[in-house]
């Protein structure tokens, strides 16, 4: 095989790779039912004049599958973490204890496990779309290399192959979390 071919296959792999990264980070960010760390991951605290992120002031724990605990590392923030934590529009009530911030997380109801889906499912749309333009950038490049016909249909047909192996990891990365979504 050409090295150019290979190089435009090695390249595409890592555009379909990303893709996938990038669904698993948006992922993470949708709640589905039980706490966790990650859900606290944009709330911006004013700490000392500056906007810092939540996990850099403050050590985030998870006691059990509906409490998240915030625990300070200057206990006389408490009041700033909660205020933001309540402006982040999250839906969180935090309530502390004098030692640290702690937030019940209310379990879903079925109307928002459904638009969670429909959010996950959006995700998902937007990898494959980003799967299939780097296939048809890597099949633009191969027709501009000028190989050999059976060259560039060999090269067509691998690309084709890398697409299907990545959508069908998208679908399954998708139902998993549909699954973890819908678990009541």
């Amino acid at each position: 095989m050409n090295e150019d071919v290979k190089f435009i296959l090695e390249t595409t792999k890592e555009h379909m790779g990303n893709a996938i990264s990038h669904l698993e980070k948006e992922l993470v960010k949708i709640r589905a039912g039980k706490a966790s760390p990650s859900m606290l991951s944009s709330v911006m605290v004013e700490y000392y004049g500056n906007m810092t992120p939540l996990s850099q002031m403050s050590n985030i724990n998870t006691p059990d599958g509906r409490t998240l605990s915030v625990q300070p590392w200057e206990k006389q923030m408490i009041p700033q973490i909660e205020t933001a934590i309540m402006n982040s529009n999250l839906g969180f009530n935090p309530m502390n204890n004098g030692e640290m911030v702690i937030i019940n997380v209310p379990p879903l109801t079925e109307e928002r496990r459904i638009q969670l889906v429909k959010q996950a499912k959006a995700e998902a749309e937007d990898a494959k779309v980003s799967i299939r333009s780097a296939r048809q950038e890597a099949n633009k490049e191969v027709k501009a290399l000028e190989v050999s016909e059976d060259l560039e249909k060999n090269a067509e047909i691998d690309i084709q192959e890398l697409t299907d192996v990545y959508s069908r990891k998208v679908e399954q990365i998708l139902e998993v979390k549909e699954a973890e979504i819908m678990k009541v």
